[in-house]
């Protein structure tokens, strides 16, 4: 856990939960765009609709599960829900871009 987050009851901070998110979603991206081909870069655009219903404790496992909702060009949306013991305790829509590597 996080010292000072809270000091009587440690939780996970939530922002951390999306960053999970938004890492799982730029992996499936990046798995998705092609093997063999140079790794694109992923950019994290927006993140919509974002509910925390349970918090997560120390010692928690989190399960992210992220189902492609669009894909368009480069950009790609996504919903996602965590999950600790089957039990949702975020979700959220997530939107990334696949740039083109750099030199």
């Amino acid at each position: 856990h996080f010292q000072g987050h809270f000091p009587e009851r440690p939780v996970h901070p939530g922002v951390l939960i999306i960053e999970g998110m938004a890492q799982t979603a730029g992996a499936i991206c990046i798995q998705a765009h092609g093997k063999g081909e140079k790794p694109s870069l992923v950019y994290f655009m927006t993140i919509d609709k974002a509910k925390f219903r349970k918090p997560v404790l120390p010692g928690d496992r989190l399960e992210y599960h992220m189902k492609k909702l669009n894909q368009r060009r480069n950009m790609w949306w996504y919903s996602g829900r965590a999950m600790v013991d089957g039990q949702l305790v975020c979700e959220a829509e997530i939107s990334a871009m696949l740039a083109p590597p750099t030199a």
